[in-house]
């Protein structure tokens, strides 16, 4: 049987709305599951994506003061927190301390990479917590962290980062800061590791 035009039009576009059919449904899982995020977060009254779907840089081009380590632009960070970075790393120069992003923000995907090669590389979850937290509980995933390195420049950020809002938060990693704008007021106590013990 011959096709014609109108037949294959009418073809083209039943089969152009299974195609979105199936993709608004394959979009409404992953929500369900979570793998996908549908939501914003609402904060100070305006919306914004959810922080936690932000990745942030793989990685960066190396230190120029250490090579051993890398600068990634702090891309991602919370605003407010990438404010007080871009303070803190001034006031820093201004000592003449220059200082690289190790790590900054990361995303689900990003830290759940993370803390299963540190699960790997530990051998047990517990283990591997208190170097790398998972997802659900890591400051980098909201984007509040940052790595600071070379070593020098990270005891720079703890003996001035707090009058910036910035604290070391764990005794087992020097390079580690979160930023809060009440921490001026004061740093929390330190952790043991980033698991608590």
């Amino acid at each position: 049987m011959p096709t014609t035009p109108a037949t294959k039009k009418s073809r083209t576009v039943i089969g152009a709305l299974l195609v979105l059919v199936l993709a608004v449904a394959a979009v409404a899982a992953l929500g369900v599951t979570g793998r996908v995020t549908l939501a914003y977060d609402r904060q100070a009254g305006r919306p914004a994506a959810i922080l936690e779907e932000i990745p942030g840089p793989e990685t960066g081009p190396a230190c120029p003061i250490d090579g051993r380590y890398v600068d990634e632009q702090p891309e991602g960070l919370r605003p407010d927190v990438l404010d007080a970075w871009r303070r803190l790393r001034a006031a820093a120069g201004e000592q003449g301390v220059r200082m690289c992003v190790q790590d900054g923000k990361r995303s689900v995907g990003q830290q759940q990479r993370e803390f299963a090669d540190a699960v790997q590389r530990f051998g047990t979850a517990e283990l591997a917590a208190q170097y790398v937290l998972p997802p659900e509980k890591s400051m980098h995933v909201k984007g509040t962290a940052v790595d600071v390195q070379p070593l020098e420049s990270a005891a720079w950020v703890e003996r001035n980062g707090r009058a910036l809002g910035w604290c070391r938060r764990y005794l087992n990693e020097e390079w580690h800061f979160e930023y809060h704008p009440d921490y001026v007021a004061g740093c929390p106590a330190m952790l043991p590791s980033a698991a608590g013990s």
